[in-house]
C-alpha cells in the first residue's frame, strides 16, 4: 500500500545539483524556519501573500502537521557545506473530494533550477495515488515563475483572473 508519510525520491536540478525530495517531519522545524529566512520578502510574499518573518504555534502546527493524508507536506533537501538543508517545500490540503489546494516555497538560491517543477511532479504523484483528480493554486498574478512552472506541468490546466490572483486549475486525470 502507498504510504506518502515514507515518500522520498532524488531528482538532479537543472544545474546537476542532487536534491532529495521527501516527507516533511515534525523534527524539520528549525530547518524549516531556516529556509524561510533565507528568502528574500518577494519570494515570501509570492508564497503567503504577505511578508512574514516570524511563525505563530498555530502556523507551526499546521505547517508541521501534515497527516499525509489530507495533508499531504514534502521538503526539498539539498546538501550544503556537507550538511543537509531544506531548500523548498510544498503541499497539498484536500479542499473537497477529489480537490485538493497546493503550495509551493522555494528558497531564491535554488529558483530556475527546476524545483518547482520537480516538487509539483513529486505532489501530482501522490494526489493520484491518493485518488485525487484536480489540484488548485491562488498564485499572484505577479508571480511569473510560479505560472511558468504549472503552465509546464503537461497537465490540462485552466487559468482565472480574480484582482490580482490567477485561480490556476491542473487536472490530474
Amino acid at each position: 500500500m502507498f504510504d506518502p508519510a515514507s515518500y522520498h525520491v532524488t531528482d538532479t536540478l537543472a544545474d546537476g545539483r542532487k536534491v532529495e525530495i521527501r516527507a516533511l517531519r515534525p523534527d524539520d522545524r528549525d530547518d524549516l524556519y531556516a529556509a524561510v529566512k533565507r528568502c528574500t520578502q518577494q519570494t515570501i510574499y509570492h508564497r503567503f501573500f504577505t511578508v512574514v518573518r516570524e511563525f505563530t504555534e498555530r502556523d507551526a502546527h499546521f505547517f508541521l502537521g501534515a497527516d499525509f493524508v489530507k495533508h499531504v507536506a514534502l521538503a526539498a533537501v539539498a546538501s550544503e557545506n556537507g550538511r543537509s538543508t531544506i531548500i523548498g517545500s510544498c503541499r497539498y490540503v484536500v479542499i473537497a473530494p477529489g480537490r485538493a489546494e497546493v503550495a509551493f516555497l522555494v528558497i531564491d538560491d535554488y529558483q530556475g533550477k527546476g524545483l518547482g517543477g520537480a516538487l509539483l511532479r513529486c505532489l501530482v504523484a501522490i494526489g493520484r495515488e491518493m485518488g485525487l483528480s484536480e489540484f488548485v493554486a491562488e498564485v499572484l498574478a505577479e508571480n511569473a515563475p510560479m505560472l511558468t512552472v504549472l503552465e509546464h506541468s503537461g497537465l490540462p490546466m485552466s487559468k482565472k483572473r480574480e484582482g490580482s490572483v490567477v485561480l490556476v486549475t491542473l487536472r490530474l486525470v
